[in-house]
């Protein structure tokens, strides 16, 4: 076995051009799949960090009727316990429960439509929550460390096309008219603590965030809120982690959906992007497979006169036929290693600087509104096995 191994190894350096060539259409086969399987994976990252990030959450917690009636008096009781639950499971990261609400905002005499949403601001000042590293908040007053824009009081932040159409400028008052859960007229006065930019569209548009507890006062809410936003720790066992604390006690009778269950379009969006990276794995394999074979056929009709001496000296048709494999294998082995170093490092380096798809294209737009949320064209590529 090891003669032959040498012999097909020396056969290789027969025809060195013609190995070149071959070599090199497999090693470029396999750097452009790493390269287009890096961009699919980055980009499904950055859909699926959007949409998960600062809005859906890789899980939910609310009342059964909650998301499709959107009731005001649909909220989550006994807060405290239900959060207390739910940080209890050592898979979580992050649980922020949320309030939201239909209401008129004004700033002197003409009102317009927006959405309050109450919020913890120390739990959404990070990369995932609404107030993260995700949103640029001009703000009047913030915490000690400048990362946690100050809310409570009757501060308010408003998205940033709101303001626009309002002429809110940080400092200003602005009027907030709605109705309260018990079916009362809610209305006050609050500052804008700041002008807030979001990946979320209705943060954008829609929205005025005020503190969880302000919010609550003026819905004349208790300890309740609409929701319970979940981040886990590992975003692949969301379902799982889904599954456990639907099990809880403390959430009994409580609807818990992990994000599949939320936004079934995008899971289908994702598992597309999945299929579609093994059907071109598949098609670069052909390709991959029929340039070695041809490569091999050739050399081998080549070599006729070669094989046929070597059959009158006594080698058995089965060795030659070894040896003709083995040739086959180490190219594509050798092939695959190369275009596997050169894929690899390219998407490495992309990883680092990122591509910007916007500007290899006509240059316009360097994000889309997809679902409510706001994706960046800059895709930074990810290397997987």
């Amino acid at each position: 076995m090891l003669s032959t191994l040498r012999i097909a190894w020396r056969n290789l350096g027969r025809n060195r051009k013609r190995t070149a060539l071959a070599l090199t259409a497999i090693g470029v086969a396999q750097t452009a799949l790493l390269l287009m399987d890096g961009l699919i994976q980055g980009y499904s990252d950055a859909m699926l960090d959007t949409v998960t990030g600062p809005m859906i959450g890789h899980v939910q917690v609310h009342v059964p009727k909650y998301r499709e009636e959107r009731g005001l008096d649909e909220v989550v009781p006994n807060l405290a316990a239900v959060l207390a639950a739910v940080r209890a499971d050592p898979d979580v990261a992050r649980a922020a429960p949320r309030v939201y609400a239909p209401a008129l905002v004004a700033r002197d005499v003409d009102a317009v439509a927006a959405v309050m949403i109450g919020v913890d601001p120390a739990l959404e000042a990070d990369a995932s929550g609404v107030l993260g590293s995700s949103s640029a908040a001009t703000a009047v007053g913030t915490s000690a460390s400048g990362a946690v824009p100050v809310l409570g009081g009757r501060r308010a932040l408003v998205g940033k096309i709101l303001a626009r159409d309002l002429g809110i400028a940080p400092g200003a008052k602005i009027a907030i008219v709605g109705q309260g859960a018990d079916g009362s007229i809610a209305n006050d006065l609050f500052v804008v603590a700041g002008v807030v930019s979001s990946p979320v569209d209705l943060v954008n548009r829609l929205g005025v965030v005020v503190s969880l507890a302000d919010a609550q006062s003026f819905l004349a809410l208790g300890d309740e809120a609409h929701e319970i936003v979940v981040h886990a720790k590992v975003p692949d066992r969301a379902g799982a982690l889904a599954a456990r604390l639907a099990a809880s006690p403390a959430l009994a009778g409580l609807e818990v959906l992990d994000w599949r269950a939320l936004v079934p379009e995008l899971a289908s969006v994702l598992d597309i992007s999945t299929a579609s990276t093994f059907i071109i794995l598949f098609l670069v394999f052909i390709a991959s497979a029929a340039g070695v074979a041809n490569t091999m056929l050739m050399a081998t009709f080549e070599r006729a006169h070669e094989l046929g001496m070597l059959l009158a000296l006594g080698c058995t048709p089965g060795r030659i036929v070894r040896t003709i494999l083995l040739e086959s294998l180490m190219l594509g082995v050798l092939g695959v290693a190369l275009g596997s170093i050169a894929g690899a490092a390219a998407v490495t380096w992309a990883s680092h600087t990122g591509i910007d798809l916007a500007s290899l294209g006509s240059g316009g737009a360097g994000e889309m509104s997809y679902m409510g949320m706001n994706l960046s064209f800059a895709v930074f590529p990810r290397l997987q096995a």
